[in-house]
């Protein structure tokens, strides 16, 4: 199982940001996914996840300025009104289970987002 992300880079303050994130490999269920943050010098912080039953989670840093949706294997995040504390290198994350009796916590390798003022 792996976790690949696209979408990232440099962004102007004011601007919207789009992540996805697709689980590839042989699985069979995807439950939590979704994004966590960490900035320079801070803790890894949570951005916004989504269940398998639809429901969401969001960190205080993005509420109300953020959608986040899934399919089976696949999640897209959009923030909007982007700041410049906002820079920081954007994880994803899963829960899978690869086998109905087997689970575990994946994490995508990271993509670097700049909010320019």
């Amino acid at each position: 199982v792996q976790l690949v992300a696209t979408g990232g880079g440099l962004v102007q303050a004011g601007g919207s940001l789009e992540l996805s994130c697709a689980v590839s490999g042989s699985f069979f269920r995807v439950n939590v996914i979704g994004w966590y943050r960490q900035a320079p010098g801070k803790q890894r912080e949570l951005v916004a996840t989504v269940s398998s039953g639809g429901s969401t989670n969001s960190g205080d840093s993005v509420k109300d300025r953020f959608f986040i949706s899934r399919d089976r294997s696949t999640v897209l995040l959009h923030v909007d009104r982007l700041t410049p504390e906002g820079t920081a290198v954007y994880y994803c994350d899963a829960d899978v289970e690869a086998t109905i009796t087997s689970k575990r916590d994946y994490w995508g390798q990271g993509t670097q987002v700049t909010v320019s003022s």
